[in-house]
């Protein structure tokens, strides 16, 4: 086997001591752990095959500016955090975390 792909110029090789693998997207982390990596080598391009269990998907945290904060906490006249948490359950909605808070 190892001939052939000689014969082929492919070349397949370990990477050594990989603990665990993370694949960062826009919607959050997919988190391979334990994890291999195995690089093959052909005509000079090499390509990375990742072996490992099922990953642990992290949804991205939501980024809300504190303008935004600020705004809801003085129109519903509440505190930053009860206006950043209405902003987080809104999923950034300015008008709906205000109709939470103050439909409450």
């Amino acid at each position: 086997m190892k001939q052939m792909m000689k014969q082929l110029g492919m070349k397949m090789e370990d990477i050594e001591g990989v603990e665990r693998v993370v694949i960062y997207t826009t919607e959050g982390e997919y988190v391979f752990e334990p994890a291999e990596v195995v690089v093959t080598t052909m005509q000079g391009t090499k390509t990375y095959q990742l072996q490992g269990s099922e990953p642990v998907f992290t949804p991205k945290a939501m980024e809300i500016p504190d303008d935004d904060v600020s705004l809801v906490a003085e129109q519903a006249q509440v505190s930053p955090d009860e206006a950043r948490a209405a902003l987080i359950a809104a999923k950034g909605e300015i008008a709906e975390a205000i109709i939470r808070l103050t439909s409450a």
